[in-house]
């Protein structure tokens, strides 16, 4: 796929195609070329795009998408820059595990007062491939036909590539099923969260008086996630990952939290389903989103599946079951709770309206529910903060 061309008049008016500086070698031997930027050298993963229009800098910091190479599927990504306030990483410097992002038009300056770094720049800092000029809606289109592939993303400067080592490095890859990717993005320490959400005028807050005390399982959370729970009157201790149920109960919480987070559910369950079995069994109220959705699915027996395509993107309609009411959600997930294994004390809560995929359930014997989508991305804006309004009001009534 040819890069900008550019006119050389010492070639009797001709025309002069600049060599490719970036690649996206496709497992199945498709290559797409384009103009490299952020980072160099070149990282494996799994292929998905994503449908927001706005929002980049926090997907690229959404630890979810650990181990992918993100196509977003809106033209214009970079043009208001970056900045501190809005990385989801914990960890303000970390790269979240992203490997790539492939986009359409290349980056402009930004224009926007609250942009403190250039995206370019902001990529390499990180250690993210960037590859442009590429036609994604194309790549789009090969995504929705043949689903989300195992790729390579590369980007040299001088556009020396060794394609066929390339191609086999991307064949080579496990991909997404069996994958285990939380270890890279949990937490290794304890720790407390008081922050709350942004305001225009005071940036963020502090959660000063909080009533209740929750105990947030990372498997790779987001921070405004904790800013909502901090929002509603929560105390948050995040513990790490592989925490077991006898630690978390020690500290005495008045409710536990399942984040979101990368990789296949069925590799993370293996560690931390039997803590989820042990935490519902005390009765404690539990709230879990995304991979903590699906984790909460398989603990009480039920399977997940990989999707063909996944969900990425900020325009998804989701339907709650309870209310008809239909809420615009942000979604990032390529796995899904299988709804036809839920077992008898289990209902499903919310469905997605795209293709009925299973977005919520809650247990009917203990205070347990939990939500595919993401309600803390806002992108309603507020549609679906009730949710964490619900989870307070469980731990209310215990």
């Amino acid at each position: 796929m040819p890069t900008d061309p550019v006119q050389d008049g010492a070639a009797a008016g001709g025309w002069d195609e600049r060599e490719p500086t970036a690649l996206l070698v496709l497992a199945d031997g498709t290559i797409l070329e384009g103009t490299g930027f952020g980072a160099t050298g070149h990282a494996v993963g799994e292929v998905c795009f994503n449908t927001a229009m706005t929002g980049y800098e926090e997907i690229l910091t959404d630890p979810s998408y650990a181990g992918q190479i993100i196509t977003f599927t809106f033209p214009h990504i970079g043009n208001v820059g970056t900045n501190d306030e809005d990385v989801e990483t914990v960890d303000m410097g970390a790269a979240a595990g992203i490997r790539g992002v492939v986009l359409h038009a290349p980056i402009t300056s930004p224009a926007n007062y609250r942009s403190k770094t250039h995206l370019d720049a902001w990529l390499q800092a990180r250690g993210i491939i960037g590859l442009g000029g590429v036609d994604t809606r194309a790549l789009t289109a090969l995504i929705r036909d043949k689903g989300m592939p195992n790729a390579i993303i590369a980007h040299a400067p001088d556009g020396v590539f060794d394609r066929a080592a390339l191609l086999a490095e991307a064949r080579a890859w496990s991909g997404m099923d069996g994958l285990d990717l939380v270890p890279g993005v949990s937490t290794a320490e304890r720790f407390g969260w008081d922050e709350t959400t942004w305001d225009l005028a005071t940036g963020y807050g502090r959660q000063a008086a909080p009533k209740h005390h929750v105990v947030a399982l990372d498997f790779g959370v987001k921070r405004n996630i904790l800013r909502l729970l901090a929002d509603a009157g929560c105390k948050v201790t995040v513990v790490p990952a592989t925490t077991t149920a006898e630690a978390i109960l020690a500290l005495k919480p008045d409710g536990v939290f399942l984040s979101n987070g990368p990789g296949d559910p069925a590799a993370v369950g293996r560690y931390a389903v039997p803590v989820i079995q042990d935490i519902i069994k005390a009765k404690v109220p539990t709230f879990g989103i995304c991979l903590g959705h699906q984790m909460l699915a398989l603990a009480v027996g039920a399977k997940t599946t990989k999707m063909h395509q996944g969900h990425h993107g900020a325009n998804h309609p989701v339907k709650d079951q309870d209310t008809g009411k239909v809420e615009i959600v942000s979604m990032n997930h390529g796995f899904a709770v299988d709804t036809a294994t839920l077992p008898a004390n289990v209902r499903e809560t919310h469905v997605s309206l795209f293709d009925g995929s299973n977005c919520g359930l809650a247990l009917t014997d203990a205070p347990v529910f939990s939500v595919q989508h993401h309600p803390e991305a806002s992108p309603g804006p507020k549609d679906s903060h009730y949710l964490f309004r619900q989870f307070v009001g469980l731990m209310d009534k215990a």
